[in-house]
This record gives C-alpha cells, structure tokens and sequence, in this order.
C-alpha cells in the first residue's frame, strides 16, 4: 500500500502539455523543489539530486502512448 498517490487525466493542448513539463523541468534543474499546477490544486515536492528514470513508449491500437517515470526514496 502506498502512502500517498494522486492521479490525474485531462485533455491537454499541445501548449499546455509543454508548460507542466516545463514546470517539472525547471524544478528539476534548479533546486528541487517543484510546484505543479494541478488544476484545482498544486502538487509540492521536493526531489533530491539524484533519482531514477524510466521512459516507456507503447504504440497500440492506433494511439501512442509515452511515460516518463521519476523514483527517489522518501527518506
């Protein structure tokens, strides 16, 4: 069981798609403290200088589908 888990599905623009990663980016960059837009709400985290990734691009019924995973421990 997870401690904490939020998900969210929305239609995006091509330009607004780009933002959030942009947002996601710049935390990343700089200090590691992100704060995401979240519609209704704003996700806090604080990423730490090193994580690991997984990028996973899936063509399948006529859709492509690409996810890009971050992991860090909590503690």
């Amino acid at each position: 069981m997870s401690d904490l888990k939020f998900e969210q599905k929305a239609a995006l623009s091509r330009q607004e798609a780009a933002d959030r990663l942009s947002a996601l980016a710049d935390a990343l960059r700089h200090d590691g403290n992100a704060e995401l837009d979240l519609g209704p709400g704003t996700l806090t985290l604080r990423i730490p200088d090193e994580l690991r990734t997984e990028i996973e691009v899936e063509v399948e019924d006529g859709e492509i589908e690409i996810e890009i995973e971050l992991k860090w421990r909590t503690s």
